[in-house]
């Protein structure tokens, strides 16, 4: 019987470290947000859901900046998410308020405008905003961890083109996100402790390979 590599061994436990110490690691920076989707009922406490939602990009930006880091052959996790998230907090703080605001403004006019006429004309265009707004926070959270000198317009722009002409990843993301939002509800303890830095792992793969057809000043 062949003998299992000590490799082997070495690099199943680096994947596993990595999972646990990005989960723990975004657990703590999202934690209100945690917190106000375990404890209450969204249906009620959407607004302070939203607010706190705003808060949750640098957490996402630092897990991206380890993904790179750990692909780049560095397995000190926690000191490369800190740093990552140090270095793309501001921006990343920025992409996930405004995403925030839009998709909650969206959203709020899409219940309030079924009911009535004007509805069937506005609601797919909201939706179709709010769904474009989300792919383009996606790619543009891993872009800032990407190309940290370039302005964050350009990032965006850029992100909301390329998330739209590479449409099967960014299909592929928001389907693991909705996989990843079913654990949560069935099981928030195993989705915020080990599924949590898969999906998002999912997702920054799907992003840095979308930004490959990028400008090289966006996908370096």
């Amino acid at each position: 019987m062949k003998r299992i590599s000590h490799g082997v061994y070495a690099t199943a436990f680096n994947v596993t470290y990595l999972a646990l110490a990005v989960n723990l690691m975004l657990a703590v920076m999202s934690l209100p947000f945690l917190v106000l989707l375990v404890t209450t009922d969204p249906s009620l406490s959407w607004p302070l859901l939203a607010a706190s939602a705003a808060l949750t990009g640098p957490g996402i930006a630092g897990a991206f900046a380890t993904f790179r880091a750990h692909a780049e052959g560095d397995t000190d996790v926690i000191r490369a998410f800190i740093s990552g998230v140090r270095r793309t907090w501001k921006r990343a703080l920025v992409i996930s308020a405004v995403t925030s605001a839009v998709v909650t403004v969206a959203l709020v006019d899409v219940f309030v405008l079924v009911p009535t006429g004007i509805g069937v004309l506005l609601v797919p265009l909201l939706v179709v905003v709010a769904i474009l707004t989300l792919a383009t926070a996606a790619v543009t959270l891993v872009a800032i961890t990407q190309a940290e000198d370039t302005r964050l317009l350009v990032l965006a722009r850029a992100s909301l083109i390329l998330a739209v002409r590479r449409w099967p990843l960014t299909f592929a993301s928001f389907a693991i996100v909705g996989v990843q939002a079913a654990v949560l509800t069935a099981a928030p303890a195993i989705a915020i402790g080990i599924t949590t830095a898969a999906c998002l792992y999912v997702v920054w793969a799907g992003g840095r390979y979308t930004l490959q057809q990028a400008p090289a000043r966006v996908a370096a």
